[in-house]
């Protein structure tokens, strides 16, 4: 028999030390579990168009060249509308997935600027990720198809634009001052409700001050040709401008600077830099011209001047033309929708008393202010409106055509040449011809007359000179001439007939000095000749008794 005490005294059996290696082999695997778990960042979805060079477990996303994060798969969505990218990001970058952040696909590009992404050539595309400031956290995310302009906490600013359709204007296109870039434009979308384009530009720091209230943007086409009324213009903005658009602003000449601009402020994008003049006059009043005259020529934006000054306006040629027009006026006149703008008399921002303005017309409707026609460029055609006084101008009776006051008119430019030549005519045909004629006939004959008698003279003048007596008198003369040379030769200081003439002249002069007693006692006793010369006393002097 056993011994029961010996029984209750045996040691029992202990844990085999052989357990303690899958235990420790247990922890390990369950350490590297959590080490492995513990490493992987966070899963996103990324949405875009076309998954053109995305490759599951292979495309990679990056921030300035730092991997991330990779793609682990690429399907399209449940609605076959677009692919939906899933993306496993590095514990790193969760801080990197809020609201505002951008993602884009960075791959061989070749735009306005020139080409881009060269390198994933040969690497492959890769997702670029720019990090947003914003504190909400995002799990999904539309990729962009370009680049954005600037971080969404770029300092600078962001304001809007509003266009009518057609504006070729899209996203990074260049923002100009004065032919320097100075901003891109960010999206560019259109608005199928107000039927308009809405752009956002942004505009870098430092040069955000130069967009203030009185800015006017407008459509920077690269060269912009125009031959209208004012003569040719050519005008040609940056190279890059040339060669894709963009924008440009500007403060109009004139115009206060305003205020600075806000962030997210509103203002219209126009077509060209004089619609964008143009667009700062928001005050003006409307009048239709009647135009008896030929349209011809003359476009919307034509301007309305005043003695060469512009104050006014175009809008529409014709205007409601099948509108029943006044009886006081012709039934076929050309309505002509004009607007005169007071702002460009002062040319400011500030608001006009239009009231006051339509007054002050009125009274110069009554002093002969008139509006005509006339030619601004004789090469293309193009007519402008032309307002003057004229003293002999009708009565103006003040009427209204389709609730529009309408603006007195009268014959201008070529329509006035056409009535003077027309009335020319008529006195022409007022005058007395026959009359004039009978004695234009007169005249002629006389006339006629007068040319024979001198025709008759020339040829007897043809006739002496053809006498061989007339062709030998020169021959005559020539020969007299010489005669009377070598006679004139004789009468030389050194000739002998010189000194022959001296003497006997010398001798003359001797008779004649002794001829003169002779001549006095002549005159003094005339019978001197025949007797003797009687000598007298002088007589002597006595008194009387």
């Amino acid at each position: 028999m056993s011994d029961p005490v010996r029984a209750e005294r045996r040691p029992q059996r202990s844990l085999s030390p052989i357990w303690i290696v899958p235990l420790v082999a247990l922890l390990i695997g369950a350490w590297m579990i959590y080490d492995n778990l513990s490493k992987l960042g966070p899963t996103i979805t990324l949405i875009m168009d076309n998954a053109e060079g995305i490759e599951a477990g292979k495309t990679l996303i990056k921030t300035r060249n730092v991997e991330v994060g990779r793609v682990e798969k690429v399907r399209l969505s449940d609605d076959l509308e677009h692919a939906e990218i899933t993306a496993r990001m590095s514990p790193q970058a969760e801080d990197m997935l809020n609201e505002d952040t951008r993602f884009w696909v960075v791959k061989p590009r070749i735009g306005r600027e020139g080409v881009s992404g060269l390198g994933t050539v040969l690497s492959g595309a890769y997702i670029q990720l720019l990090p947003g400031s914003s504190e909400e956290t995002k799990e999904i995310f539309d990729v962009l198809e370009q680049p954005p302009v600037a971080p969404p906490d770029a300092e600078g600013l962001r304001i809007n634009l509003i266009s009518q359709v057609g504006n070729a204007i899209s996203t990074g296109d260049p923002v100009t001052y004065q032919g320097y870039t100075v901003g891109r434009v960010e999206d560019s979308h259109f608005d199928p409700e107000k039927r308009e384009m809405r752009h956002r530009l942004y505009i870098q720091s430092p040069y955000e001050v130069l967009v203030t209230s009185t800015t006017r943007f407008w459509t920077a086409s690269g060269v912009d040709v125009r031959l209208d009324s004012e003569g040719f213009k050519v005008n040609v903005a940056s190279l890059e401008s040339l060669i894709g658009g963009g924008i440009t602003f500007g403060v109009p000449e004139n115009a206060s600077i305003g205020r600075q601009a806000r962030e997210g402020a509103n203002y219209v994008l126009f077509n060209d830099e004089d619609s964008a003049k143009e667009g700062r006059y928001g005050q003006y009043l409307e009048y239709v011209m009647l135009v008896d005259d030929t349209v011809r020529g003359l476009s919307p934006g034509a301007p309305v001047e005043y003695r060469g000054v512009r104050i006014g306006t175009v809008v529409s040629v014709p205007w409601n033309f099948t509108a029943p027009q006044p009886d006081s006026l012709s039934r076929f006149a050309i309505p002509v929708l004009i607007r005169i703008e007071p702002q460009r008399f002062d040319d400011t921002e500030q608001d006009v008393d239009t009231e006051q303005w339509q007054q002050r017309l009125d009274r110069m409707f009554d002093h002969g202010l008139r509006a005509s026609l006339k030619a601004g460029n004789l090469l293309t055609g193009a007519l402008f409106v032309d307002l003057n006084f004229y003293k002999d101008a009708v009565p103006f009776q003040r009427m209204t055509f389709v609730q529009k006051q309408v603006f007195p008119t009268t014959s201008g430019g070529f329509a006035q040449i056409e009535q003077k030549v027309s009335n020319l005519l008529d006195k022409l045909n007022k005058l007395q011809i026959e009359p004039v004629l009978d004695t234009l006939n007169q005249t002629l004959a006389s006339t006629q007359k007068t040319m024979d008698k001198v025709n008759g003279i020339a040829t007897s003048v043809d006739a002496l000179l053809a006498d061989p007596a007339t062709s030998q008198l020169p021959e005559n003369v020539n020969t007299t001439m010489r005669q009377l040379r070598d006679t004139l030769q004789g009468f030389a200081p050194d000739s002998q007939g010189y000194h022959e003439l001296t003497q006997t002249l010398s001798r003359l002069e001797k008779l004649m000095r002794d001829l003169q007693p002779v001549v006095r006692t002549l005159n003094d006793q005339p019978n001197a000749l025949i007797f003797d010369k009687k000598l007298t006393e002088d007589p002597q002097p006595r008194a009387n008794k």
